[in-house]
Parts: C-alpha cells; structure tokens; sequence
C-alpha cells in the first residue's frame, strides 16, 4: 500500500492536489489508528485511513487555503518523523513540530513548486520505509526517488 500511494504522490501530487491532500489524510489516518488503536482489528484501522483521506479530499475542495496548511503541516511533519526516527533525534513532538511548520509554510508560499517537492519527499519516504536495506542504500534510494518526483512533476508542469 505504501509503494502504490508513494508511487502517486511521487509521480502526481502537484497535478491532483486533491488526491495528494486526500493520501496524505490516508497515511495520517493509519499511522494515528495504528498508534492508539493497536489493539482494533485491520478493519477498523483501514476505515480510520479512508476517514482521514476523505476528510482530507473534501478540504481540498471546499477550503483549499485550509487544506494547503494541513497537508503541509502534516507531510512536513511525517518527512520529519521519519528523519527523526531514522537518526535517533529527540525530542520528536517538537522536531514533527517543526517540519510541519516548515512544510505549511513551503506549500503556502509557493504552492506549485512546494506541492512537486513536498509530494516527491512524501511519496519517496513512503516508498523507503518499506524496504529493507541498509542505510546508506536507502539514503540513495531516498535522494533518487526525490530527483525523479520532482523531474516528473516539473516535466508535467511544463506540459500543461
């Protein structure tokens, strides 16, 4: 799942704002279900995802302003995690913080170009996260993911 909605947002997140403001509502909504609600069957864990990605598709259309912030905020603040997670970093909350305001900010101020690279940092950390190799071969990986999302992206831009 997270290789199909990375490979979206790697590839597409600029041109369908909408989907890429609704998968991350998606990966938001599991990541919150599956850390306070570990206990509750796949079901409920998947209706919490699709929950949060339709929340998130319905403030794509109806407040944009709004969902722009969000979906900076909270892909700024998952880019954030994983980082911090993967060095060791503390304190998280305040390091998620951080990238989140970060993220908000880059999406508000210039929208185009923050939406190509903060979908490319988002579909390729979701892309990362679920292989297996060693950390200097997921750095590679990560960077390359990155460069290609937002090649796509830009190359598609111009096309229009």
């Amino acid at each position: 799942m997270n290789i199909v909605i990375g490979t979206l947002l790697l590839t597409l997140g600029r041109k369908l704002f909408w989907l890429f403001v609704a998968l991350t509502g998606v990966v938001v909504g599991f990541r919150l279900a599956e850390a306070y609600l570990p206990t509750q069957p796949n079901w409920m864990v998947l209706l919490a995802g699709l929950a949060g990605g339709l929340l998130g598709a319905l403030l794509a259309l109806f407040f944009q302003k709004v969902a722009i912030g969000v979906a900076g905020f909270l892909t700024g603040s998952a880019v954030m995690t994983h980082f911090a997670v993967l060095f060791d970093w503390a304190p998280i909350l305040a390091i998620q913080f951080a990238g989140g305001v970060v993220g908000a900010i880059l999406l508000y101020l210039i929208f185009d170009w923050g939406l190509i690279v903060l979908s490319s940092v988002a579909g390729a950390t979701l892309i990362v996260q679920t292989v297996n190799w060693t950390p200097a071969q997921e750095m590679v990986l990560y960077i390359g993911l990155i460069v290609a999302g937002i090649l796509i992206q830009a190359r598609l831009m111009r096309m229009q």
